[in-house]
């Protein structure tokens, strides 16, 4: 059992084929939560306000317009469903050249150069494409998955560009939430390392160490050559998918830990059923033999000790044993007893009716036959037995035999129809011998006795 669980649950083959599947999953919902914001953003870029902020001559004027526009826009965020629910914690507006007119906010970070620092958002500026990337430096204490559209003047120029960017680790909870369920960490290559630039809630220290560590040329080879690797380290797997169409497309890796067993201890699933079952199973050994034993020495007891107060000279000892199986064994050692000491079974029931059972082995050997003739029958009466069918004859003389008995109160449970037709075709063949002629037999019941009559015909 311990073996088929284990390949069941730590196939190798599969659960790499899960880790990665994990890893690029996370990556796509990152890729559609980026281009969600892209299209949404895009649609206030073209919006006249957004414009008339850029059109203003003065830098403070111009500052002042674009935080109130930055406010506006992130009000607009939080009320629409367009995010799942999710609100951006940036909004910036920046100019052609790539630098910061205004934030949500604050009247702070103004004239920053973002398009210096973010090459994706330098190259939207220059083709007029919106998209997305992973803001992540410590420097400028900026965190953020961030969105951005061009703004074009009448002419069909780029004059600027809205941003909006959520929190890394915000977004990243999210997404672990709605595709794996299990730690993801979000990294950007740094020099001959990785930096790992946002946690999920779920954490994973096995996962944070292997980074860096063991699994540290699985993940760069996804990040350089755009794929996804998958690798075990220790009792968890660890796969590393890249970010597509951030940045310059090799910006970001989302990587994902998995365990390396779908049952984390196998020992302790399988030890307290077999202990489980092992007891449970002792312990209707133990019921069952105490009941089976109850059930048959009680009953042999009794009869043991009350056979050896007989021998001891208790004479008038009987058994009063109801038991289905021995309490017939107890009423045929009573009735020995009485025909050895030549006592006399008492047949009475409770209240004192007689209930003698027939002396003979069978029904058969007690009927009472009268084979002396019966009082003589008209011509028309002897006819009609005569010509009467013999299935039609036995059939009714049975009927008259069985109602006759009942009548006085004997038992007829074990008198059967076809043993009685055989005992009276056997009675007709005798008597036929004997009178000379055909005989048909008549049920008379004469006082507390039921006999068959023989009619001889013809």
């Amino acid at each position: 059992m311990r073996k088929a669980l284990d390949s069941a649950a730590g196939n190798p083959t599969q659960l790499m084929a899960e880790a990665k599947r994990d890893a690029q999953a996370a990556s796509a919902r990152l890729q559609l939560d980026g281009l969600r914001m892209e299209r949404w953003l895009a649609g206030k870029a073209s919006e006249p306000a957004t414009l008339e902020v850029l059109a203003k001559a003065s830098p403070v004027a111009r500052g002042d317009a674009a935080t109130n526009l930055c406010d506006a826009i992130l009000s607009a965020a939080k009320q629409s469903h367009a995010f799942g629910g999710a609100v951006p914690s940036l909004v910036v507006l920046i100019d052609a050249q790539g630098k910061s007119i205004g934030r949500n906010g604050t009247n702070i970070g103004r004239d920053e150069d973002f398009a210096g620092v973010y090459a994706g958002l330098k190259a939207s500026l220059a083709t007029g494409q919106s998209g997305s990337d992973v803001w992540a430096k410590a420097e400028r204490t900026d965190q953020y998955l961030a969105s951005y559209a061009p703004v074009r003047n009448e002419q069909g120029k780029v004059v600027g560009a809205i941003a909006a960017g959520f929190t890394l680790n915000d977004e990243l909870s999210r997404v672990s939430d709605a595709t794996t369920g299990r730690a993801l960490r979000l990294v950007t290559p740094q020099g001959n390392n990785l930096q790992i630039v946002a946690n999920s809630a779920a954490g994973s220290e096995t996962l944070n160490a292997a980074i860096n560590g063991d699994a540290k040329e699985t993940v760069k080879g996804a990040l350089m050559a755009g794929r996804v690797g998958a690798q075990q380290v220790s009792d968890t797997i660890v796969a590393a998918a890249v970010i597509e169409g951030f940045g310059d497309g090799k910006r970001a890796a989302v990587v994902s830990a998995r365990p390396a067993s779908l049952l984390e201890n196998v020992n302790g699933l399988i030890l307290p059923g077999i202990f489980g079952v092992t007891l449970l199973g002792l312990v209707l050994v133990v019921v069952g033999g105490w009941l089976l034993g109850n059930y048959i020495t009680q009953p042999i007891a009794v009869l043991e000790e009350g056979l050896l107060a007989i021998l001891n000279g208790q004479a008038d000892k009987r058994f009063q044993l109801d038991h289905p199986d021995l309490g017939g064994l107890a009423f045929r050692i009573d009735q020995l007893l009485n025909q050895l000491m030549g006592i006399e079974e008492d047949t009475t029931d409770d209240e004192g009716r007689v209930s003698k059972a027939p002396t003979a082995s069978n029904f058969t050997d007690a009927m009472s036959v009268d084979d002396r003739r019966g009082e003589a029958l008209d011509a028309a009466a002897l006819q009609q037995l005569a010509n009467e069918p013999a299935d039609q004859y036995y059939a009714r003389i049975y009927r008259e035999y069985i109602a006759a008995k009942r009548q006085i109160g004997e038992a007829t449970d074990h008198i059967t129809e076809q043993t009685f037709r055989q005992r009276i075709q056997s009675m007709e063949q005798e008597a036929s011998q004997k009178f000379g002629k055909p005989v048909r037999y008549r049920v008379q019941l004469r006082g507390r006795e039921v006999t068959l009559l023989a009619i001889p015909l013809g």
